[in-house]
């Protein structure tokens, strides 16, 4: 009974630890290799790689972007994965 208890939290850790990380459909997700402090910077990065996907982008100011026709707000999450600092881009589909 102890073992089924401890399977089934690991199942929620994980399936909560995947949430807060964007994997969800239709959200895009984005790790680069460089950390953006400076925010302009971080926009640009995200719109070229974007472009490079062969999307059509726009950004609408404040962490809203129009990707292919469609409403997305851009989230930052900051997680340590093996002791290095990963930036992660999620662009969530707004309703």
């Amino acid at each position: 009974m102890q073992i089924m208890i401890s399977l089934v939290l690991f199942a929620c850790f994980l399936l909560g630890f995947n949430w807060l990380m964007g994997y969800r459909k239709d959200n895009i997700t984005i790790d680069f290799d460089e950390r953006y402090v400076d925010f302009d910077q971080y926009i640009n990065a995200i719109q070229n790689e974007l472009v490079k996907q062969g999307r059509e982008v726009h950004y609408n100011g404040n962490r809203k972007f129009t990707i292919d026709g469609r409403s997305y707000i851009f989230i930052e999450r900051n997680v340590s994965m093996g002791g290095v600092p990963l930036q992660r881009t999620i662009l969530k589909p707004m309703m």
